[in-house]
């Protein structure tokens, strides 16, 4: 699999040419891809996430679809649904914009809390049910959702049980200053995309994701795991901490960040590097907006001090 990684090391390279000084977000979401989870971007419009998923997709040759989440989207918009037609006397099944690899749910916290579930299920199951008939997704199936920050108008915040659906949740942000020069240089930035060329076929991806269900946590490094998760259960200033999905969700990321780095075993530096993104929307604080993100990320890093590493990892 040296090949596939060196072309996923190149996917990284390109996607960052094109979306500048976010190299530490590409690096996650590209993790969360190999890990088989999804991804929940939290920013303000024009920061690039929709360049971001399809500069992805066309490097991965993904069959890629974006849908903008308004108030009046439906269920079925997304699932799909049976239309009659007249020249066969017959329902004929339409489907829906899940029916893709990668789908950019944008702004998904401005449709309603019925058409939120309707992807989200599908997310978990990676299954279409329509008029009693089961359809599976195509696979690999990657959701990059993106949410409005908290308060803003016109919003349907996700219920808690339905964020942690989501391997990691992370926000682009504003680009630096050299970043942002950059740009307005013509540097990056959309008129880019046209230049991308395909690195990895759908069929490489998914023989890189079976590799990395198979990297190695051992023990140590898998008790290390449990107890950072509980380490949120218990701190002071938390109202909430997280459930034992983050655990898993912590444990896969771990494993593909060590593929990623060449290795058949996690060590504890692969979950350190891992856990805010896949902690963070999973731990609830007294906090509002950006207070809220820095209070969460100040507990995560005194989580990550406190509990006592490993002294091997691949045991």
């Amino acid at each position: 699999m040296n090949e596939a990684r060196t072309a996923l090391q190149q996917v990284m390279k390109d996607v960052n040419s094109i979306i500048l000084g976010k190299e530490e977000q590409v690096k996650q979401i590209i993790l969360a891809l190999l890990s088989g989870g999804h991804v929940l971007l939290t920013d303000l419009p024009g920061t690039g996430k929709t360049t971001l998923a399809e500069t992805i997709a066309r490097e991965m040759e993904l069959d890629y679809k974006r849908v903008q989440f308004t108030p009046d989207v439906l269920p079925s918009d997304l699932t799909g649904f049976s239309m009659y037609q007249k020249e066969t006397e017959q329902l004929v099944y339409q489907p829906g914009s899940v029916f893709c690899n990668l789908l950019l749910a944008d702004e998904i916290n401005r449709t309603s809390p019925k058409t939120q579930s309707a992807l989200l299920e599908v997310m978990e199951e990676g299954t279409v049910s329509v008029e009693g008939v089961t359809r599976k997704v195509p696979s690999p199936f990657f959701v990059i959702a993106t949410q409005n920050p908290e308060g803003s108008a016109g919003t349907q915040p996700l219920p808690e049980s339905q964020m942690e659906r989501f391997m990691i949740c992370l926000s682009l942000g504003y680009p630096d200053f050299d970043s942002e020069l950059a740009m307005i240089m013509g540097k990056g930035g959309r008129t880019a995309i046209e230049t991308v060329k395909q690195n990895l076929d759908i069929q490489t991806l998914q023989a890189v994701q079976k590799q990395v269900d198979e990297v190695f946590a051992g023990e140590e490094v898998s008790a290390y795991i449990v107890n950072l998760v509980r380490g949120t259960r218990v701190h002071q200033r938390l109202l909430q901490g997280a459930s034992p999905r983050a655990g898993i969700a912590l444990c896969q990321m771990a494993k593909a960040a060590a593929w990623l780095d060449g290795r058949e075993f996690v060590m504890p530096k692969d979950v350190q590097e891992v856990f805010p993104y896949v902690m963070g929307h999973r731990i609830r604080t007294d906090r509002s907006g950006e207070e809220n993100q820095a209070e969460k990320a100040e507990i995560l890093s005194e989580i990550l001090t406190r509990t006592k590493k490993p002294a091997m990892g691949k045991k």
